[in-house]
């Protein structure tokens, strides 16, 4: 009904004209006072004749319509389906439309070979990093003074920043290289941990853990940038107390802290992109990425993570493992 109506709006001016042709003929006949039926006669013929013509010409417009309504993107397979030409308008709306779609593909393919391109340098950046970064960690570890243990600190951190930007790389990535299968969740933790020593032996935390004595269906090297992201933060954030490391029902994994706590107004957002909150300002150095990409990380393993606070008590995060839609290789 409403595709009619504005075939009606659109076609006004000749439906205007019509009738007006049609009371110019009936005043003629009544000025020279001729039989009005030799009028109204030929009327009613040229109204027939014109609701036939009316609903065929209709017809053809929606069928053009209908087509042209499921060209939604363009692209070179629907730009080829248009109907078929059959006036001037037509050909020069087809030809305009036929550009865009060239210049769209154009920009798209300008697009992803940037991004490639950037792919493919900061992928060969971080790994020629790395390089440097193992050299002055095999110097650092032939002394053992306080200078040293603060450099290798820095060093950690230096290495952590270097393999958020891999992540970040392999996340945006077409292909992935995730090996889903059964893993000690024990063993995954202890390889975390174990990097995090010297940090809990620098700030004087103690460390809650025991043995977990569970598997979990999940990969390996992924679910440990997860837990090592989420341990960086609450040794960031935990100036005095412990950490704890504890699974409860269903597979929950939950690492505890009693550091400063999130702001209720900021818990809601901390696992967005770029988002520090309160914390995150006052430390100057949050990035406010790392959460982001334990969200994605955890989205693609079909696990969930949450977070709860309360401030100057402390953080819980929990990542629910309990997962059993991911296919094992």
């Amino acid at each position: 009904m409403r595709l009619f109506l504005q075939y009606i709006k659109q076609y006004r001016r000749g439906f205007a004209a019509g009738a007006i042709f049609c009371i110019i003929f009936l005043m003629s006949f009544l000025l020279y006072h001729l039989p009005v039926g030799a009028v109204l006669y030929p009327m009613a013929l040229c109204v027939i004749v014109g609701i036939i013509f009316l609903a065929f010409d209709f017809r053809r417009i929606k069928r053009r319509h209908e087509i042209l309504e499921s060209i939604r993107s363009l692209t070179d397979t629907i730009t080829g389906n248009f109907p078929q030409i059959e006036n001037i308008e037509d050909a020069d709306y087809q030809q305009i439309i036929r550009l865009i779609s060239e210049e769209h593909n154009s920009y798209c393919t300008d697009i992803n070979r940037r991004y490639t391109d950037m792919t493919d340098y900061y992928t060969v950046w971080v790994h020629q990093i790395k390089t440097p970064i193992a050299s002055m960690r095999l110097h650092l570890q032939n002394e053992d003074t306080a200078l040293s243990r603060k450099l290798s600190a820095d060093l950690f951190r230096i290495e952590q920043y270097v393999e958020m930007v891999l992540t970040f790389l392999r996340l945006n990535s077409k292909s992935s290289d995730y090996v889903i299968k059964e893993y000690d969740l024990d063993s995954i933790i202890r390889q975390t941990v174990k990097k995090f020593a010297g940090e809990f032996i620098v700030r004087k935390l103690s460390l809650v853990y025991e043995p977990l004595n569970t598997t979990v269906l999940t990969d390996e090297k992924w679910l440990s940038f997860v837990i090592e992201q989420v341990l960086s933060n609450a040794l960031k954030y935990t100036p005095a107390g412990s950490i704890s490391i504890t699974l409860e029902p269903y597979k929950r994994l939950c690492i505890r802290d009693t550091g400063i706590g999130i702001a209720a107004e900021d818990l809601p957002r901390i696992f967005e992109n770029g988002f520090t909150g309160y914390n995150g300002r006052s430390d100057k150095k949050a990035s406010g990425i790392g959460l982001y990409l334990c969200k994605l990380v955890c989205t693609n393993l079909g696990h969930t993570i949450k977070a709860e606070s309360i401030v100057d008590e402390g953080t819980v995060i929990s990542i629910d493992l309990a997962r059993t839609k991911l296919e094992t290789e």
